[in-house]
Formats: C-alpha cells, structure tokens, sequence
C-alpha cells in the first residue's frame, strides 16, 4: 500500500492568500480540508473564500472562534461555547458533517490543547478532533524551511496528516509545487480523509488511542 498524505490548511480564510491556494489545489485537481477561524468569517470576503472552497470539494473544519489561548486550562464552558459552539454556529452549513474541531497550540502535541473539559464539551456535542502528523512550522521565518520536516514525516509515517497556513504559503506555491511533485514522485497517494490516530474523538466517541488521548486530556 502507498504511503498517504493529507493536505489541510488553518487560521484562514485570507482574503490575497486563500484564492491562490484554491487556484493551485484546483490545477492539480486536490483536495484539502481547510480548519477556519471563526472571526475570520464575519468579513464576507474571507466568508466568500470559504464557500468557494466547499464548492470546489474541501472540507470545511472549526479552529476556534479567535485562535486565543489553547483549551488546556479549565476555563468554563461558557469558555469552550464561545471558542467552540460560536464558531461552528458561525460556520453553519458550511461545516462539514462530522464536525471536525482541529485545537489551537502553536502545532505541538499537549496537555495544553485540551482539557478534560473540553474534552467532555465536544464529546457531549459530538465533535470529531482532528489532530496532525506533522505542522512543519511554515509560519517561522523564513517560512520555506518547512518542506525539510514534511519530507521527514512522509518517510516517517505511513500517512502524513500535514499542517500548513494559507497566509504563509499563498506566497509560496512554488515551494509547494515543489514539495507535490516530489511526493508524487515517492508514489505518495493524497487523500482527504484522516487516520484513526488523528480522529480521537469522532462523532462524539472517544476512542482508546492511549497515545493521543493522553497527549489531548
């Protein structure tokens, strides 16, 4: 079986960054699922990008409603209504069915994205977490740098569940045209869909994936 690759996107949508990622995915015919922001929505510009790429076949995921501080800390669900619930109500029927909710925390693995908390208030509200293989850091200076720890996550990894940021790569699509021909060249398969390792909530259902609920509660 080939080694798999997922592409997703988050803190967008990026009016002058958004499009440009769209028009690369749609000439290379790929599909993506982009994590949006909540806020970023109330423009109707950015609100627009993310119709668009709905349209186009991505799937649409909720980042919180601001990309405040991380859900780590036992905030209150008022706290995890506001971070969460507004920003899936902000989404509405753009939201993709499974209500996939990916946690903010600066691209690392933690106690500091989810507290048990805020692990019951999507469990009791049926979320599916989407978690990462690798976030290759393509929002530090100078940004290119990523494709060395994405290349390292494909030879690592049977499927690579790889984090990128429209804002930072809309000026780069040809390091990631780049880093596409390569992997197609490894006879690395994109796909849309996530691994059961990084879904360890899903629809609600806790599964026991020890090593990543202990890293989320």
């Amino acid at each position: 079986m080939p080694k798999r690759l997922t592409l997703t996107f988050d803190n967008g949508p990026w009016p002058g960054a958004t499009e440009q990622l769209l028009d690369f995915l749609a000439a290379r015919n790929l599909k993506a699922t982009f994590f949006v922001v909540g806020r970023q929505l109330e423009e109707s510009a950015a609100r627009g990008l993310a119709e668009r790429a709905r349209a186009e076949g991505h799937w649409i995921g909720n980042h919180t409603m601001t990309h405040g501080a991380p859900l780590g800390n036992e905030d209150g669900r008022a706290r995890y209504a506001e971070e969460i619930g507004a920003a899936q109500e902000a989404l509405g029927e753009l939201a993709h069915p499974r209500k996939f909710f990916r946690p903010n925390g600066s691209g690392a693995m933690g106690q500091h994205l989810l507290c048990p908390e805020a692990v019951d208030y999507l469990r009791c509200n049926n979320y599916t977490v989407v978690t990462w293989t690798s976030a290759p850091g393509d929002w530090r200076p100078p940004h290119t740098h990523w494709t060395l720890g994405a290349f390292e996550a494909l030879d690592r990894d049977d499927w690579t569940v790889l984090v990128l940021h429209d804002r930072f790569i809309a000026p780069q699509l040809d390091v990631l045209g780049r880093f596409c021909d390569r992997a197609q060249e490894l006879d690395v398969e994109f796909v849309q869909d996530f691994p059961a390792r990084c879904m360890p909530i899903e629809n609600g259902h806790v599964h026991d994936i020890t090593e990543e609920i202990s890293a989320l509660a």
